[in-house]
């Protein structure tokens, strides 16, 4: 994995980040949802944006519980779930945009202003004409997770759970986890800034997907 270059303070920390900006164009209808299932509701941008952010957890606060048995997700979190995967494990990257524009809100992609995922995806990975993002994607979608804000707007499964865990408290097994996504120096700086700021994936107990994104 090609080192990934961190920028604090509204950037992207990934690899050859450019700025973007999150989809505005209309998203198709989504499935019926299952009977018994909520169905997914339209979500602010600055709402998601806003949940999307880095997370410096709070040291003196009990870590959340990271969770690996996928059969305690949710029936629309565990559907979307496997979508994702499967679209990702394809290698298009048209599929994946697929299934992000049959969210009621596409999920947040980007900080920046591309308004095209799979555009700012080919930029940031021209070697691989971005589809090393899927492989990403695949990684951080087998790691374990993490279920927070339960009972709140903002309640959502996230992945991988290094996202909300203070990583000075990092076992080694765990760490040898999270460099099967990131690099040693990434992790490094990760310290330095007291947040895990690469990569992260969310979906919503109602199976929206929230966003997949890298940065502050």
């Amino acid at each position: 994995m090609l080192a990934a270059a961190l920028v604090w303070g509204g950037g992207v920390a990934a690899q050859q980040r450019v700025p973007t900006e999150t989809i505005t164009r209309p998203p198709a209808p989504a499935p019926p949802a299952a009977s018994g299932e909520r169905t997914q509701q339209p979500r602010p941008v600055e709402a998601q944006r806003a949940a999307a952010r880095a997370v410096r957890p709070d040291p003196a606060a009990q870590a959340p519980e990271v969770i690996t048995d996928l059969d305690r997700l949710p029936a629309p979190v565990a559907r979307m779930r496997g979508r994702i995967l499967e679209a990702a494990r394809s290698g298009a990257l048209g599929r994946v945009l697929a299934v992000m524009q049959a969210n009621e809100t596409p999920p947040l992609f980007t900080f920046g202003s591309d308004p095209n995922p799979v555009t700012y995806w080919k930029t940031s990975y021209p070697d691989s004409d971005g589809v090393e993002v899927l492989a990403l994607m695949i990684g951080i979608l087998e790691a374990g997770f993490v279920h927070v804000d339960k009972g709140t707007p903002q309640e959502a499964f996230i992945w991988p759970y290094f996202a909300r865990m203070p990583l000075k408290d990092l076992t080694p097994t765990q760490k040898v986890e999270l460099f099967k996504i990131v690099t040693g120096s990434d992790f490094k700086e990760m310290q330095e800034l007291g947040a895990y700021t690469f990569y992260r994936l969310a979906i919503a107990p109602d199976g929206a997907w929230l966003y997949f994104v890298a940065g502050q």
